[in-house]
């Protein structure tokens, strides 16, 4: 006879296909959670669990403007960057007739007074660009930010090259210098 339960009433011990059924679900269950321990450790070697989605992640791609600023931003370019824009936009800052006879050569900022080297191709241009330096400091100023360009450097014309052929003598100052 089977023993009773707190009621009373007879609990029936599994057999043949119910014990079957038991172990079944039992292996079920043991190999669902190492399925899924084998899941988390692959994740894990994939980059954290990450999956792709209807939300953006730091895996989505970018469009090449953002990944430019991005890079900019990441590596400190900022004034580098900016400075170079005014070179590509120098005749619409200064306006065309000054483009012409003046080009931006460079610009240092690793000094603490950050020039702007220009070269003019004439006297009469230089002097120009000179007078007219205050308020072009001004206008680059307020395109690239305050304190970015507070001096600018106006170079001349370059004479010619200095030439030493094999008609010239060593030593000697050109062409009037015939005798020595």
């Amino acid at each position: 006879m089977a023993k009773g339960g707190p009621s009373g009433s007879k609990v029936p011990e599994p057999s043949g296909v119910d014990l079957a059924r038991v172990a079944l679900r039992a292996a079920k269950e043991q190999a669902a959670a190492r399925g899924a321990a084998v899941q988390q450790r692959k994740q894990a070697r994939r980059g954290g669990g990450l999956r792709s989605g209807a939300r953006s992640d730091g895996r989505d791609p970018l469009a090449l403007g953002s990944a430019i600023n991005r890079l900019i931003t990441e590596r400190g370019w900022e004034t580098p960057a900016a400075v170079g824009g005014v070179m590509g936009r120098w005749p619409q800052i200064v306006g065309a007739d000054l483009a012409k006879h003046c080009v931006p050569l460079k610009y240092d900022e690793a000094s603490e007074a950050r020039v702007l080297t220009v070269q003019c191709t004439s006297t009469a241009w230089a002097t120009q660009l000179r007078l007219l330096a205050p308020q072009l400091v001004a206008r680059l100023n307020a395109d690239l930010g305050q304190g970015t360009v507070r001096v600018i450097k106006v170079l001349g014309p370059g004479g010619p090259q200095r030439r030493y052929g094999p008609l010239r003598a060593p030593g000697s100052t050109g062409p009037g210098d015939t005798y020595g």
